[in-house]
C-alpha cells in the first residue's frame, strides 16, 4: 500500500513512506521524495530523466521508542550533456550515514548532555562519532572574548587535562559571567592573554597568589587588585587551628580526642552555638590561656571583618585604622601562629583593604568552579584540555537558554 502523506514529523515532511517494518526490534522505513525537475550541476539545462534508483540506509531518531533507519530509494538524474548527478533531498547530506534530524538532535545533547558516553548510548553509536559531532558544532558556537570587561576576577581550579594540573578561570566581575578558561596557571600564560585581551581592565579580583599577581602587573600595570574575603579570612582561621592541636596535644586522652572531634566549635559564630556546645566551648578554653587568647583573637578578627563590610565604601581610612588595631592586639597576645598569620595580611593589606573599598569577592567564582567540577566528575575526567574548555564554556553560555539551533 502506497501512503503519500503522513503526520508531520520532525524531519518527514513531504515524504514519501512506502513501507514500514519491524525487524528484529528496529523500525523500518522506506522512503521517497517526490519526483521533480533539477537543474544539472555540470550545463545548467533543467532535466526529469531519471537515470537509476539507490536505496541508502539511514539512521534516524527513535520512534516509538525503537531505534529507526530509513531506506532512502534516491534518483540519478541524468542531463543531456551526460551529467548524471543525485536529486536534491532534506533528508540527509552527503557522505553521511545520519539523518539530519539525528544530527541536530545529537548536536543538542552533546551540548547540554553529561558526558558523551551517555549520549553514545541514547543515539546508538559510538562515543568517537559523539565526539567528532562536538568537535565540529562547539567551536563555531562558543561567543569568543575580544576585549575583557573593565572587572574581571582570576581564580584557578583542579583540570587534571594533557595541558596540565590546574586550569585558570576568568570571570567578568560584575555580571559573574564565565568568561574564559586558560590551560594552565603559569605567569607567561596567564600574562600573554592579558596583554593580548586586558586592555579595559581596571580591576582584577584574585585569591593571594603570587603568581596571580606577578602575571597582572606585568601585563596591565597598575589596575586595582582585590583579595578574596574567603582567602585571608583563612590565615586567622588556620592560626586558631594551629594553637587548638599544639594546645590539645597536652590535654589527657579523652580530653585531646573530644576537642578534636568538637573543633567545629571554636569556628562556628558564638550566637549559633547550642547549649551543649557552648558548655563545651567554655570547658575547653577555661582549660588553657593560649587557647582563650586565640579564640578572642578570632572574634577580634571577626568583629573587624563584619564592621569592615558596613563601613568600608564610605570610611576606608577607619577600615584600615581598625585592622592596625587588630595587629596590636595579635602582637600583645605573643602567639607565634597569629603573628604568622598577619604577617601574610600585612604583605597584601592594600588589596585587602580594596575589597571593602569596592565591595567586590572572589565568591561566585567558586561556584562557577563547582560546576566545572560536577561536569568533569560527570564525564569520569577529561584529556584533552580543548574539549574540556568548550564543554564548561558552553554549558554556561547555554544554561539559561531555553532553545538554542545547532547546524
Amino acid at each position: 500500500m502506497y501512503v503519500y502523506s503522513n503526520m508531520p514529523v520532525p524531519g518527514l515532511q513531504n515524504v514519501i513512506i512506502k513501507k514500514s517494518d519491524e525487524v528484529n526490534g528496529d523500525f523500518h522505513l522506506h522512503v521517497e521524495v517526490p519526483k521533480k525537475q533539477h537543474r544539472c550541476k555540470q550545463c545548467g539545462e533543467w532535466t526529469q530523466r531519471i537515470h537509476d534508483y539507490r536505496t541508502q540506509k539511514i539512521q534516524h531518531l527513535k520512534i516509538f521508542e525503537r531505534t529507526t533507519y530509513l531506506f532512502y530509494r534516491k534518483r540519478r538524474y541524468i542531463c543531456i550533456c551526460g551529467k548524471r548527478f543525485f536529486e536534491d533531498n532534506h533528508l540527509v547530506k552527503r557522505y553521511q550515514r545520519h539523518s539530519k534530524e539525528w544530527n541536530q538532535a545529537l548536536g543538542l545533547r552533546v551540548i547540554q548532555g553529561k558526558n558523551f558516553k551517555d549520549t553514545a548510548a541514547l543515539f546508538r553509536t559510538s562515543p568517537t562519532t559523539v565526539m567528532r559531532r562536538f568537535d565540529e558544532l562547539a567551536t563555531p558556537m562558543l561567543n569568543k572574548v575580544e576585549t575583557l570587561p573593565p572587572v574581571i576576577a582570576i581564580d584557578e581550579y583542579k583540570g587534571d587535562t594533557s595541558a596540565g594540573k590546574y586550569q585558570v578561570v576568568i570571570a567578568d566581575g560584575d555580571t559573574g559571567q564565565l568568561l574564559d578558561i586558560l590551560p594552565d596557571r603559569s605567569v607567561d600564560t596567564v600574562k600573554e592573554y592579558l596583554r593580548e585581551k586586558g586592555s579595559e581592565v581596571e580591576m582584577v579580583i584574585m585569591d593571594m597568589s603570587h603568581a596571580f599577581k606577578s602575571a597582572v602587573k606585568k601585563a596591565l600595570g597598575s589596575p586595582v587588585i582585590v583579595a578574596d574575603r574567603f582567602h585571608f579570612c583563612r590565615y586567622i582561621y588556620w592560626a586558631l587551628e594551629r594553637v587548638r592541636r599544639r594546645v590539645q596535644s597536652e590535654f589527657d586522652d579523652y580530653d585531646r580526642k573530644k576537642c578534636k572531634r568538637k573543633k567545629h566549635i571554636f569556628y562556628k559564630r558564638e550566637e549559633n552555638l547550642t547549649e551543649n556546645q557552648r558548655w563545651h566551648l567554655e570547658r575547653y578554653l577555661s582549660m588553657s590561656p593560649d587557647l582563650k587568647l586565640a579564640y578572642d583573637l578570632k572574634k577580634a578578627f571577626r568583629e573587624w571583618f563584619e564592621r569592615a563590610k558596613e563601613i568600608g565604601v564610605e570610611q576606608p581610612s577607619k577600615v584600615k585604622e581598625e585592622l592596625n588595631s587588630f595587629y596590636l592586639k595579635v602582637h600583645e597576645a605573643g602567639l607565634s601562629e597569629f603573628l604568622q598569620g598577619i604577617k601574610t595580611l600585612k604583605n597584601w593589606q592594600k588589596e585587602i583593604l580594596n575589597s571593602f573599598a569596592f565591595d567586590y569577592s572572589n565568591g561566585f567564582v567558586e561556584g562557577l568552579n563547582n560546576q566545572t567540577k560536577v561536569i568533569k566528575r560527570n564525564a569520569f575526567g577529561f584529556r584533552r584540555y580543548d574539549r574540556l574548555r568548550l564543554k564548561v564554556l558552553l554549558h554556561h553560555q547555554y544554561k539559561n537558554t531555553k532553545d538554542f539551533q545547532v547546524g
